[in-house]
């Protein structure tokens, strides 16, 4: 059994396998996305996709990049954002694209589904250092789970990039044509697959898995959904090592068992997971130049999360990163953790805004030494605190039960995460009614 706990009341939730077993829906071809929206939002954008920007990497070449985003609800009247958060110069965007791709895992579009992106009406901008643009709306609709492809041009900009773990087939994703100018071309000729790129920051030809670039989320001004449900976190939010059958992020389980609610009360997920990222203001543990992991939670609530058009509910599952330390930060202590929690919360509250905890999962830290006690101090005040709407006890449900240091062998990739199966579990093991007011 696990513990949801919710206001001042705690309700007993049972976890079986079985019900992991929940999957993004099936891809609906291009052909067959709706003209139009029939329930849900109407009337102001909401994101229904993220991936948050985690760093600067060099400058563009003289090449087009057309990046993949796998929207969370069926919506019409797309828009994109474009950033410049880590540019120290302009980034001048000479032309971009939005368009739906043919069929999964490929940078051919559906024909007639290309469309230029405007900003106030311009087809050039400039964006300044730290500061990001929303493209106007487009006359696309995309289906549930449907694919859509930004392709931009800007050569000699600043990158600010994100590399996700990568998911051989499945988006976020970028290719990176042979050069020039190519956005407007709805072939794939330009687009090659091969080389497949590993997840790290490159401007090489080819496919990468799991990067993105500048844009950083797509918006629907119509929508089938209330509004959006942004999940903070680090590597476990992102994915990493989320392998293997059914090959998803717990958010992409959790997506789809929101997909099964109607419109009026379904949100769509915007994943703002950085792998690496800490919840406190600190050095980030493990790259001393700050470019890796993204800026700690606080510091990037606002852009990630707050500033997220139509966000109503936030799910924040961070503190590994910050318990567990590396080379180039220390362990954090316990206060620490529940300080910037806190801080967050109160922020998220102020906005009007709901938001969900989840405790900390098991580490492998050795049984009472200062890491692993420092982890039960955080989950002990989140069983108990009012600080958050709601709370999901993600250690109970992995935990092994012969040594809750560690995570259940089947459900654990690594010490740090869960495998795929474990990701399925955590998706399925969240009450949706924790995300409604």
């Amino acid at each position: 059994m696990s513990a949801i706990r919710v206001g001042r009341r705690t309700i007993r939730l049972a976890v079986a396998l079985a019900a992991a077993a929940v999957g993004v829906g099936s891809y609906v071809p291009a052909g067959a996305a709706p003209d139009a929206v029939p329930a849900g939002h109407r009337g102001g954008p909401i994101a229904v996709w993220e991936a948050s920007l985690e760093g600067a990497h060099g400058v563009s070449p003289d090449v087009t990049v057309r990046q993949i985003a796998r929207v969370s609800v069926a919506a019409s009247a797309l828009r994109v954002r474009v950033g410049n958060p880590f540019g120290t110069v302009p980034l001048v965007l000479r032309e971009a694209w939005l368009g739906r791709t043919f069929a999964p895992g490929t940078a051919r579009l559906a024909a007639g589904t290309n469309h230029r992106l405007t900003f106030g009406g311009l087809r050039q901008i400039s964006i300044p250092a730290g500061q990001s643009r929303i493209s106007d709306p487009v006359p696309l609709s995309v289906p549930a789970n449907g694919d859509v492809a930004i392709s931009m041009y800007a050569p000699g900009a600043p990158i600010s990039d994100h590399t996700f773990p990568p998911f051989a087939d499945d988006p976020p994703a970028t290719y990176v044509n042979t050069g020039g100018n190519t956005a407007a071309q709805v072939s794939a000729a330009s687009f090659p697959m091969a080389p497949v790129i590993p997840a790290v920051s490159s401007t090489a030809t080819g496919y990468h898995p799991g990067q993105t670039m500048w844009a950083d989320l797509v918006l629907a001004d119509r929508a089938e959904a209330r509004g959006t449900l942004v999940t903070l976190g680090d590597s476990i939010t992102d994915g990493f090592n989320a392998v293997g059958p059914p090959g998803q992020r717990w958010t992409d389980v959790l997506a789809a068992r929101l997909g099964e609610l109607p419109a009026s009360r379904r949100l769509a997920v915007a994943n703002a997971g950085i792998s690496g990222n800490t919840v406190s203001v600190q050095p980030n543990p493990y790259d001393p130049t700050g470019q890796c992991c993204g800026p700690p939670a606080p510091q990037r609530l606002a852009r990630d999360v707050l500033d997220v058009p139509g966000v109503r509910t936030v799910f924040l599952l961070e503190g590994t990163n910050d318990i567990g330390g590396g080379a180039n930060a220390p362990p954090a202590p316990a206060n620490q953790v529940i300080a910037a929690m806190t801080d967050i919360a109160h922020r998220v509250h102020a906005r009007g805004l709901r938001i969900v905890g989840a405790t900390v999962l098991p580490m492998c830290m050795e049984p009472g030494g200062p890491r692993e006690q420092a982890r039960q101090t955080v989950n002990a005040w989140l069983r108990t605190t009012h600080t958050f709407d709601a709370v999901v006890d993600f250690d109970a449900v992995l935990r092994d039960p012969a040594d809750p240091t560690v995570m259940i062998a089947d459900l654990r990739a690594d010490c740090y995460h869960p495998n795929a199966a474990g990701d399925a579990l955590l998706g399925s093991a969240i009450p949706l009614t924790v995300l409604f007011p």
